[in-house]
């Protein structure tokens, strides 16, 4: 009789823990997007060539995601043969540390060429611990949820994302009114990423291992696990690679490009962007939740096929609301587009990716599918859809085509994958239980 209580509450717990860490580690992640949009520009390249200078700090961002796969492919391998939780203690000592620092930087005009060097590098340090943040606290949440609300339980870690990007954007935007934000203020939101760090680090030592994973290790891990997702289960892994692969551009087309878009090229007043993505992570902290909770009555396919639907549909009116230059609207664009569309798609794909992977090589699975697309498809987005503005002499059609265009793909790519709702996570979803060599 009291089996089932004791489960839920270690599955609370470790949810609790989980959620508190990937709200710290986004913040740090999102933090640097903004700061990108709207400061480094002038602070790390030349003033002479805003342009320039707007493309440098936007593919600064880029690189972040580059360094998320090759993060993932290391963590995500240990992760395991080791358990999901060492990971993230790793994950979160390399991005507290290196937004701490990005903090205490010199500038361009103190340094000159080393001001930017020194930004990519510590980029590529929190890129390299972002790519196996989530994934591992999804996992680990997934694996230690009831069956029949697993889809709640695991779209928890995509509410975290979302508040700790509110979290950041908050800090930012009251950064933003200190007297001297321009030439110290923008570090202070750095500065504390230090502070979350060491919460999140006393959360995490204390957290125990996954029960299916501990069932695993005992049975018998992969040698390989990245390896032998390939090999195994490619459909799977196919599918979800192509469904994940747009989506990101959705997301930071939205909340990066549109930031820098009606700022500097609308002419509207820096808090009028922060203020809709505030309003937009906000209403998407409830959104994923609820789309996950939503799988677990009707299926998770049908939730993500209507998120994908409703963000092509929405791909011109989106731009239409924001060239009104009216702030209501514009604020009401980004928080359908990112805090109803793609939390929608988020909130979905927490359980159908962690059910479609064996525990053998889940982590690597997934990290496979969201992490090598991000870096390959949303870190250059927003300079993408930089590049397509000015192409198209300051018109916002070819952006929203791009939009479109990204949420048939995900739409399709969905239509093939299997309904997963009901699937074992000890169990694999398409083959028989796996002997360790």
């Amino acid at each position: 009789m009291t089996a089932v209580p004791t489960r839920v509450m270690t599955a609370k717990r470790l949810t609790k823990v989980a959620v508190i860490g990937s709200v710290i580690e986004f913040y740090d992640f999102t933090l640097f997007g903004l700061a990108a949009a709207l400061t480094f520009t002038t602070h790390f390249f030349p003033a002479d060539s805003p342009v320039a200078g707007t493309l440098g700090a936007l593919a600064t961002f880029a690189v972040g995601f580059v360094a998320r796969p090759v993060g993932g492919f290391v963590l995500s391998h240990y992760g395991d043969r080791v358990g999901r939780r060492r990971m993230l203690v790793i994950t979160l000592l390399l991005m507290g540390c290196s937004t701490a620092a990005i903090g205490l930087l010199p500038t361009y005009e103190s340094v000159g060429l080393l001001a930017p060097a020194l930004l990519v590098l510590l980029r590529v340090v929190q890129g390299f611990g972002a790519g196996a943040e989530y994934v591992g606290a999804l996992v680990l949440v997934a694996e230690s949820s009831d069956s029949p609300r697993r889809g709640l339980w695991a779209a928890l870690p995509g509410a975290g994302i979302y508040a700790g990007a509110l979290l950041a954007t908050l800090v930012f935007t009251a950064a933003s009114a200190l007297p001297g934000f321009e030439s110290w203020g923008w570090r202070v939101p750095f500065l504390l990423g230090l502070v979350g760090a060491g919460v999140g680090l006393y959360l995490r030592l204390g957290t125990a291992e996954s029960a299916v994973f501990e069932q695993q290790r005992a049975r018998g891990v992969a040698r390989f696990p990245m390896l032998e997702v390939i090999r195994r289960q490619p459909k799977n892994l196919l599918i979800a690679f192509a469904a994940n692969a747009p989506v990101g551009p959705i997301s930071y087309i939205i909340q990066i490009f549109v930031l820098s878009y009606v700022t500097r090229n609308l002419g509207l007043p820096a808090m009028v962007g922060l203020v809709a993505n505030v309003v937009a992570t906000a209403v998407a902290v409830v959104a994923a939740p609820v789309a996950g909770m939503l799988t677990d009555r009707v299926g998770r396919r049908p939730v993500w096929l209507g998120g994908a639907a409703f963000m092509a549909i929405f791909a011109f009116p989106l731009f239409w609301l924001i060239e009104t230059r009216v702030p209501i609207l514009v604020i009401l664009a980004v928080t359908l587009g990112q805090g109803v569309g793609v939390a929608c798609i988020l909130g979905a794909q927490a359980s159908l990716y962690t059910e479609l992977f064996h525990t053998r090589h889940r982590y690597s699975g997934i990290v496979i599918a969201r992490e090598w697309t991000a870096a390959l498809t949303s870190g250059p987005a927003p300079l993408v859809a930089t590049a397509l503005l000015a192409a198209a002499g300051g018109a916002t059609w070819p952006i929203a085509l791009l939009l479109m265009g990204c949420a048939a793909v995900s739409f399709v790519a969905i239509l093939f994958a299997p309904e997963t709702r009901r699937t074992s996570l000890i169990e694999p979803v398409e083959e028989p239980e796996l002997i360790s060599r």
